[in-house]
């Protein structure tokens, strides 16, 4: 496709076209060669031939030549548009609480589940930052380091489930596994997203100690409690080692929780079901905003060849038409 003209002053020639158009229908209509003959009937009931229709062929040919040529002249040129893009990501750790008490049905079907889903959501919504993912509850680990490799991970955090550390509520301790995670980050907004439903009540590392570390560290801190309000069906287990639910407190420590995110400069969101838990994610993800840069150039090819060489066979297809198939009487 053409998009610009590199020498666009030349496509005034093809108004040269007009006056050869003009001369040659004048010329026609003057006529070519007389010849005498004593009755013009005879002549009218002579069928026509095909180079009686192709007479005008030539010419036609050669406007089209000239035309073609004047193009070429113009330098049509196709444009090919690039782009290079400069990412400045963010760094971002999931510290999710997998405690027993995240078996709790007051989501659906659970905690546990309804966390992991809508932390996918999340994860695939932002394909420019590295995520990893911390899981804790009487102690913690790290699931996941940083990565951009979103399948692998959340193949890893489809993994996790309650039961796979000591229980307990280790909020401190999460914390400061993240932390840990992001100290050697280069990045320039880094962001811990810690998900809990208790009280901290286990762990060598007071939470409000781990966040002091973080406001230190320059790394943001969003928590998010979640849990209903009142009661909710928490899992016990009965005298034959099954699992069933019985009504209990929700107790949150959103003190604490508050405390972190204001030291840090995050948010504290409470989740009361997963419509909720979905909606704080979201305002997570517009709050923290990748920085993408993109740069446009473009790049201008040559068309004139296809026109010049176009013209060419035109010019030669003219001339073997006019000399070897419609030849002339002599004027």
């Amino acid at each position: 496709m053409i998009e610009r003209f590199a020498n666009p002053g030349y496509l005034w020639f093809l108004f040269i076209l007009v006056p050869m158009i003009g001369y040659y229908i004048y010329r026609t209509l003057q006529g070519g060669v007389t010849v005498r003959i004593s009755d013009t009937k005879g002549l009218m009931k002579v069928p026509k031939s095909v180079k009686y229709y192709l007479r005008h062929l030539p010419f036609i040919l050669r406007c089209a030549a000239v035309a073609l040529l004047i193009v070429a002249l113009a330098r049509p040129q196709s444009a090919e548009t690039n782009q290079t893009s400069t990412t400045e990501g963010i760094d971002i750790i999931l510290s999710i609480d997998i405690s027993g008490s995240m078996l709790a049905r007051d989501f659906k079907p659970n905690r546990m589940v309804a966390a992991k889903e809508v932390a996918k959501d999340f994860i695939l919504d932002r394909p420019n930052d590295r995520i990893g993912l911390v899981i804790f509850a009487g102690e913690s680990f790290t699931q996941s380091p940083l990565t951009t490799d979103k399948a692998t991970l959340i193949n890893l955090l489809n993994k996790v489930e309650a039961g796979m550390i000591e229980d307990g509520t280790a909020i401190g301790t999460g914390l400061a596994t993240a932390i840990n995670r992001l100290r050697e980050s280069d990045a320039k907004s880094k962001v811990i997203i810690l998900l809990t439903d208790g009280v901290n009540n286990m762990g060598q590392i007071a939470p409000l100690t781990a966040a002091e570390i973080a406001q230190m560290m320059d790394i943001k801190v969003y928590t998010i409690g979640v849990g209903t309000i009142g009661t909710a069906p928490y899992p016990a287990f009965d005298m034959w080692g099954n699992i069933t639910y019985q009504q209990a407190p929700v107790e949150i420590d959103e003190e604490v929780l508050i405390q972190i995110a204001g030291m840090t400069g995050g948010q504290y969101f409470r989740a009361t079901d997963n419509n909720k838990l979905e909606e704080i994610y979201d305002i997570i993800n517009q709050l923290e905003t990748t920085k993408i840069e993109v740069d446009n150039f473009t790049l201008y090819k040559e068309r004139f060849m296809i026109f010049a060489l176009t013209a060419l066979i035109i010019l030669i297809l003219e001339i073997l038409i006019r000399y070897f198939y419609l030849k002339k009487l002599p004027q």
